[in-house]
């Protein structure tokens, strides 16, 4: 009868505070066991309501409740969150001053707050300890208890010293709470805190609610304006590998007319303070932040999270996608994939100890393989926490949806686990992929696996069909891995029961993604040698900028040049505003010879049945950048070129290389009143006539003419401005 009066206790106080009827899935067992004294060890995904676990007990125990959290912004948040259900919770870290801690201090030491949110950092001064020393503490909650383990996604050295200073402050109960903790970490975790005997509580990581989607990196700007566009208006969170790249999409997306911040470390925090309370206050709809940078961000309504760029590790890319749907309604989970991407988080760790390198390298590699892999998404996530999923379809993630060409596997799984037995059970993934297909390999010879039945016996095919063949054994749990050998593969009861018994196994080809830089970067164009263009309209088009350029009797390459053709002829644009985010044509150029060539391409588009993004117009911030409006303004003022270059501190010849970006995008400059000073109006004449009947306006062309011998290359490019302003733009 006591133990239902608790029960009834808890759920009474549960509603008054945080207006719950119910716990969700393990939420009671676990306040029941802290209540009771017992250290108590928590993994529970993302929006599943862990914090819940540490802050009921924390309002019906007797004292003060720690909780140590690696997240000022999570810190700021919660504390926000706990003051607005009326519970007197404080934190204390950096970004208080002197007057302020003691402020927190002096009302923990009254007995009024009872949570109070440390940071790691903070922890270790010797002051704080002091102080905590000084107070009764009922436990202590680490929260983001992964940070503890190198092998976790978010490792912290400081937290490596939370047992020890928490040994300092007496005998009490630790709660350890994790999102992200594959069976490797929740050892570490357990091993450092001393809590090898601690109660576990393991919920499920399946966020049924979230759709997992790949998509290749190439037009990634484009791709990503059409997906904001058909969920206008909805809340979400955009990931960005660096600060620059926060920033650019940040413009990006409002340049395009959404509501969006960024948010990051290298912002004043006054600023990112505002831009998370605008977030959370849907003044702003969408943040782009950094993916290093963790937000803390608990929104019940983010309907979609995108990673611009590859997170260094499946740990932080779950992590960062739980974020969505956390009220249980739709989330949409959708990454660019490039393995640019993941060549740059491997440089970035170069400079790290050699472990951290090799921890690094390893969870970038798991990235790459989920990104790769034809295997259901969820599936793979859940595995590499430690959970196995039985369902053969998900309805919930691109590679159940729309499945990849399936074979018959029976004989290249029975081949893995032969060669993982062969090697007694002891060596990873390359490894094994160099025994199966017989590569001479210093590591193969020096263990005498060349001399092995199985060695060379899948040579016919690439090492990239067994390393998919070795990820998909693993996934339908014909091996596992090694716990205590990160790397290792063993093979399985089930894989043993195979080989006795073999039966069919159907598997699929890897997704493969071969992305050009030069397709990700700005503009998201492809490289004019890559033939991305369709041939038949870039024809066309040419055709069509010959007549243009016959009755206008201007040379075809004033009309449109060859780029900007070769990009019409892949994108397809039907509408003035889209023709003018061409490269090399602007809205001045629209107006002056647009509408035959918008013509042309819309008779095209319908007599081909071809699909085009025509909703999709993606507006550059590039011309609006400071330096070129500047620039614009001066010359409209009549500015000296050599007084403008000088002002903005560059060159005089990177002046005209902006000069000439804006010339080329459309826009006309007016410089006679420089031009006029260093050429008479005959020498103008004299070029102007050169590039009327010239078939290239290239300088290197122009300067090897005898007929401009007697020009400087400087004088050719300010008149081939003059020119294309007067006749192109």
């Amino acid at each position: 009868m006591l133990v239902e009066e608790k029960k009834d206790a808890l759920k009474l106080k549960m509603k008054e505070v945080f207006g719950f009827s119910q716990f969700r899935g393990n939420q009671e067992p676990i306040i029941r066991n802290i209540l009771e004294g017992k250290n108590t060890f928590v993994i529970m995904p993302t929006g599943a309501g862990k914090s819940l676990c540490y802050q009921l007990p924390a309002l019906v125990s007797e004292g003060l409740a720690v909780v140590i959290s690696p997240l000022i912004a999570l810190m700021k948040n919660q504390v926000d969150q706990m003051q607005a259900f009326g519970i007197n919770a404080h934190f204390l870290n950096s970004t208080l001053s002197k007057a302020e801690s003691t402020r927190v201090k002096n009302q923990c030491r009254e007995g009024l707050t009872k949570l109070l949110y440390v940071a790691p950092e903070s922890l270790t001064k010797q002051e704080n300890i002091d102080f905590l020393k000084s107070i009764k503490i009922s436990f202590v909650a680490v929260d983001e208890a992964h940070c503890i383990s190198e092998w976790g996604h978010d490792f912290r050295p400081e937290y490596r010293r939370i047992k020890d200073i928490i040994g300092h402050l007496g005998n009490m109960p630790i709660i350890a709470l994790t999102a992200t903790a594959t069976p490797k970490v929740q050892l570490d975790i357990q091993k450092n805190l001393q809590m090898e005997n601690a109660d576990v509580f393991i919920s499920s990581f399946n966020r049924t609610n979230l759709y997992y989607e790949v998509q290749e990196k190439v037009h990634a700007k484009k791709k990503l304006i059409k997906f904001l566009h058909d969920n206008n208006h909805k809340s979400g969170i955009i990931y960005c590998l660096s600060r620059k790249k926060v920033e650019e999409i940040a413009e990006l997306l409002k340049v395009n007319g959404f509501s969006a911040a960024p948010y990051h470390a290298g912002l004043d925090s006054s600023i990112r303070e505002k831009n998370q309370d605008d977030f959370l206050n849907e003044e702003v709809d969408i943040i782009v932040a950094t993916i290093a940078f963790g937000m803390g961000i608990d929104k019940p309504d983010v309907r979609f999270v995108i990673h611009y760029d590859v997170p260094k590790s499946l740990e932080g890319y779950y992590q960062e996608t739980g974020r969505a749907g956390r009220d249980g309604l739709e989330g949409h989970c959708l990454m660019f994939y490039s393995h640019n991407d993941i060549l740059k988080l491997e440089k970035f760790n170069k400079d790290k100890s050699v472990q951290e390198r090799e921890n690094g390298r390893i969870l970038l590699q798991e990235m790459a393989y989920y990104a790769e892999s034809p295997v259901c998404r969820r599936r793979q996530l859940l595995h590499y926490f430690g959970e196995e999923y039985d369902r053969k379809n998900c309805e919930g993630c691109d590679n159940c949806v729309h499945p990849r060409e399936r074979f018959e596997g029976q004989t290249a799984v029975a081949k893995v686990i032969e060669a993982v037995q062969a090697t007694d059970e002891r060596f990873d993934l390359k490894h094994l992929v160099h025994l199966i297909r017989g590569t001479e390999d210093q590591y193969i010879s020096s263990y005498g696996h060349d001399q092995l039945d199985i060695y060379g016996s899948g040579k016919d095919e690439t090492k990239e069909y067994w390393r998919s063949v070795i990820r998909q054994s693993l996934m339908y749990e014909f091996l596992k891995k090694d716990i205590e050998n990160v790397g290792v593969l063993k093979v399985s009861d089930k894989g043993r029961k195979f080989l006795k018994n073999p039966h069919s196994v159907m598997l699929a080809g890897d997704h493969t993604y071969e992305t050009n830089p030069a397709e990700e970067e700005e503009g998201d164009r492809p490289p004019v040698n890559a033939k991305a263009y369709d041939s038949e309209l870039f024809q066309l088009l040419k055709n069509l900028r010959k007549k243009v350029a016959h009755q206008k009797d201007l040379p075809p390459y004033v009309i449109f040049q060859d780029p900007s053709l070769e990009e019409m002829a892949t994108t397809y644009p039907t509408t003035e505003a889209e023709l003018a985010q061409i490269n090399g044509v602007g809205m001045g150029k629209v107006k002056k010879f647009g509408k035959p060539f918008l013509e042309a391409i819309d008779k095209y588009v319908e007599d081909n049945d071809i699909v085009t993004a025509s909703e999709v117009v993606v507006k550059s911030s590039v011309n609006k950048s400071k330096i070129k409006i500047f620039i614009i303004q001066q010359v409209d003022r009549k500015v000296d070129l050599d007084e403008i270059a000088e002002t903005q501190n560059i060159s005089f010849e990177e002046l005209l290389d902006e000069i000439e970006n804006i010339c080329y995008s459309g826009t006309k400059l007016n410089l006679d009143y420089y031009i006029d000073d260093i050429l008479d109006i005959d020498k103008q004449d004299d070029i102007i006539e050169y590039f009327l009947n010239s078939e290239t306006d290239s300088i290197e062309t122009a300067l090897d003419d005898e007929d401009n011998e007697d020009y400087s290359e400087e004088e050719l490019r300010l008149m081939r401005i003059k020119f294309l302003s007067e006749y192109a733009n």
